[in-house]
């Protein structure tokens, strides 16, 4: 049994195909997957997803790269969480690949979801690109390790790694682990400790090889499963366990729902 730990099912390639995704999902074992916000005017569509089905969870939050969304206040988190399905809060963090004036108001914006997630004591999912430095320091400076949560589609070094494992954070490998060139990606995904993993798609984006450039969904995440067990020397079946049985451990109101027999 798999769970994809991160997709966008509510994006529009994704939405209007579901049955075909859902089918999919069941055909490679995969239990459950995470809708991930990315802001506060789309919240209601990933909502109603998780609403929808008993398989899929979700996520309240505004991603660095959203510079016109409307701004979350702690407040606002803290209510939008309060929904039963909603497991933690993010997609949160820093990105100065896009915004490489390193702004002043993502990092307010990141500071804002980690009180929330402490208010509430819901772990964090965090997205990090080109901004590794601030990015930890910002967890440290709030306190981050204190509800923990998910370094999301992980690609930074081994020493990156190692603080955030310190700071009590999942390392989440996507379909770049499946990548002949993402040499630093595949040595975190074989030196993690194997209780600290899980795994994603990011779907619709970052298509594992072999479906590399094309449409991403929750039953490639597999193929992401496989490939960290490649790397490991360790069977699939081990690799399923351990990532279902993190995730499990990390988000504990999933634990019924992915126990039921199938």
């Amino acid at each position: 049994m798999l769970v994809d730990s991160h997709c966008h099912l509510d994006f529009d390639d994704l939405v209007a195909d579901l049955p075909g995704v859902f089918s999919r999902m069941a055909g490679n074992d995969v239990a459950a997957a995470v809708c991930i916000g990315v802001n506060l005017e789309d919240w209601p569509k990933v909502r109603a997803l998780a609403e929808s089905d008993a398989r899929l969870f979700a996520t309240v939050g505004v991603h660095p790269e959203y510079s016109e969304a409307e701004e979350a206040t702690v407040a606002k988190l803290c209510e939008l969480a309060a929904h039963p399905k909603v497991i933690a809060i993010g997609e949160t963090g820093l990105d100065y690949y896009w915004q490489k004036d390193a702004p002043e108001w993502q990092r307010e914006r990141f500071r804002v979801h980690i009180r929330a997630a402490r208010q509430l004591g819901l772990p964090l999912v965090i997205h990090t690109r080109e901004a590794a430095t601030d990015t930890l320091r910002l967890m440290r400076e709030e306190g981050a390790a204190e509800v923990g949560g998910i370094m999301h589609c992980f690609t930074e070094s081994w020493e990156v790694a190692s603080a955030a494992l310190d700071l009590g954070f999942h390392l989440s490998f996507s379909g770049i682990v499946t990548f002949r060139n993402a040499a630093q990606v595949r040595e975190v995904a074989q030196k993690a400790p194997l209780d600290r993993i899980l795994v994603e798609t990011d779907a619709p984006y970052l298509a594992p090889v072999p479906y590399r450039g094309k449409r991403n969904e929750p039953a490639y995440v597999r193929h992401v499963a496989e490939e960290v067990a490649r790397l490991r020397g360790l069977s699939f079946a081990e690799v399923a366990r351990a990532t279902t049985e993190n995730f499990c451990r990390l988000f504990p109101g999933t634990r019924k729902l992915l126990e039921k027999p199938t």
